[in-house]
């Protein structure tokens, strides 16, 4: 049996499960302070706790030893979620957690479709049903009737 701490899936639950628990953090905590402010304090944490995980784990890596196309990319998927976090805590501010999480996660859609036009990755017919179930599904949760 493979091991779970090496398993795509299991991340990846992890990543949804710490995703919601995000939402509901945030909106509470969003409450009575400025969504941009909130955000900023949140990076702090964040650089924080990464910092510490990578020094208490040894993984720092010596900075020339990344390639600089590597580092476009990671400024621009920086700057991609800086920009969905600022969208992301002012719909919080703006909204219900229970509607808000929902349309963000049309992520999923797109990176679906962005991956087929950009990366050249292929899905089957019941991959894409699955992807227009995840949109409908989305629309329909975040839909306020």
């Amino acid at each position: 049996m493979k091991d779970w701490a090496a398993s795509w899936l299991f991340w990846a639950l992890a990543s949804a499960s710490f995703a919601a628990l995000t939402a509901i953090f945030a909106k509470v905590g969003v409450e009575k302070v400025n969504s941009d402010f909130a955000m900023f304090f949140r990076t702090i944490v964040i650089v924080l706790a990464l910092g510490g995980l990578l020094a208490a784990t040894e993984q720092f890596q010596p900075l020339n030893s990344i390639a600089p196309r590597t580092y476009v990319f990671l400024i621009l998927s920086g700057l991609a979620t800086g920009a969905s976090w600022l969208c992301y805590f002012r719909a919080l501010k703006l909204g219900d957690a229970a509607r808000v999480a929902p349309i963000d996660k049309l992520s999923t859609v797109l990176v679906a479709i962005f991956a087929v036009a950009f990366l050249g990755e292929r899905l089957s017919a019941p991959n894409w049903l699955g992807v227009g179930l995840i949109g409908a599904g989305a629309l329909l949760v975040a839909y306020k009737g």
